[in-house]
């Protein structure tokens, strides 16, 4: 994406009367670069819907249902791609209008100060993902460590046959799952404390992993990328062995933004 000059009237190829994907709003002064593809095989060409001082990124919708796994990469692409240089307030996938004069009626024009004034809070933003998970053999040992009836049942179990044994693996099964639980707790609290320098808007997302030790959205400054990146490597040299971090990103603000549907 690229910033350019900007008009007050719907600025998008395709006429009215073909229905277009609506992936989200961005400043009226944005210009997709060529290589800016939509969903679709072969990818279709992204435009611009532009009302006042907001615009739509859309595309023509290819003519099959949506949903393919092309497709939400695609998606995912365009709009993280667009993040990294300007202000973008995703919609989610499959949000579709039924023309490009409806964007600008239906969506833009009615939601014109609120659009604005979203993206004049992400000028300058972006959202990054903080993911950790837990070295088993090392999370395990820990627990055992700190569970004495824990490491009982564990001792109790070696080399019994299983069909004997089945209420005392769940039994251990539990107090891993709430130990795992406590400590998830508790390690996503020291994440949230080792980035506090870099001053970012936090949303806590849920496990997707039975052993994810943290999982954050944080949305930063893009100014001060390098200083997460240095505090991460902080907390990844003390849970070294313990707890494998990861940080995605920059991408579009999906955890910090309303995503409004379009009424197409």
């Amino acid at each position: 994406m690229t910033t350019g000059g900007a008009g007050d009237t719907a600025g998008a190829n395709g006429g009215g009367g073909r229905a277009v994907c609506v992936y989200a709003i961005v400043p009226a002064d944005v210009e997709p670069e060529e290589r800016a593809a939509g969903i679709g095989e072969p990818p279709s060409a992204v435009t611009v819907v532009r009302y006042g001082d907001i615009a739509a990124l859309v595309s023509d919708i290819p003519e099959r249902p949506l949903g393919t796994p092309q497709d939400l990469t695609a998606h995912s692409e365009l709009l993280d791609g667009a993040a990294a240089v300007t202000p973008v307030l995703p919609l989610r996938f499959g949000a579709v209008m039924s023309d490009v004069e409806s964007v600008e009626r239906e969506l833009l024009r009615p939601n014109h100060d609120e659009f604005r004034a979203a993206l004049a809070e992400l000028e300058g933003r972006a959202q990054f993902v903080v993911k950790g998970r837990y070295v088993e053999e090392a999370v395990l040992r820990e627990l055992l460590d700190e569970n004495p009836e824990a490491a009982r049942l564990r001792e109790q179990l070696r080399g019994a046959p299983e069909e004997t044994t089945r209420d005392a693996r769940m039994t251990l099964g539990e107090i891993i799952y709430r130990s795992i639980t406590d400590k998830r707790a508790v390690d996503t609290r020291r994440a949230v404390d080792a980035l506090a320098a870099v001053r970012p808007v936090v949303a806590e997302r849920p496990p997707t992993h039975d052993q994810d030790a943290v999982h954050l959205a944080v949305l930063i400054d893009l100014s001060r990328r390098g200083e997460l990146e240095e505090a991460l490597s902080g907390l990844a040299e003390q849970w070294d062995g313990r707890i494998r971090l990861s940080l995605l990103g920059p991408m579009a603000a999906y955890d910090f933004v309303m995503k409004r549907e379009p009424e197409g």
